[in-house]
């Protein structure tokens, strides 16, 4: 059974920098699709970044520059690097999986092109607040 464990976030002043990271266990598949979305509160769960088993990555247009998705293979974890975090960064944040590998590099319209339903396998969320 894959189960994904966000750990990695706080509260921060804008400015500053939040690594998150997501353990995946049970998941071993080669073709796959790991990402990041975020939810704040009133509003609708958004992409935030997402890469794939051919190392393609796709990000929002509003934390390109400032985050980073990386996968750690080995141990099986994924992590989010965030610089110079904004208050409109504040959300929760979730790990996504699926065993599907959506060529991300070739999606016409970036992560926008990638929905909810698109990644089986969820994790609980971490709350990211960033302070003015």
């Amino acid at each position: 059974q894959v189960q994904l464990v966000e750990s990695g976030g706080g509260s921060v002043q804008a400015g500053g920098s939040l690594k998150l990271s997501c353990a995946a266990s049970g998941y071993t598949y080669n073709n796959y699709c790991m990402g990041w979305f975020r939810q704040a509160p009133g509003k609708e769960r958004e992409g935030v970044a997402a890469i794939d088993s051919d190392g393609g990555t796709v990000y929002a247009d509003s934390v390109k520059g400032r985050f980073t998705i990386s996968l750690d293979n080995a141990k099986n974890t994924l992590f989010l690097q965030m610089n110079t975090l904004k208050p409109e960064d504040t959300a929760m944040y979730y790990c996504a999986a699926e065993n599907r590998n959506y060529g991300l590099e070739y999606l016409p319209g970036g992560i926008g092109d990638l929905e909810l339903a698109d990644f089986g396998y969820w994790g609980q969320g971490t709350q990211v607040t960033v302070s003015s």
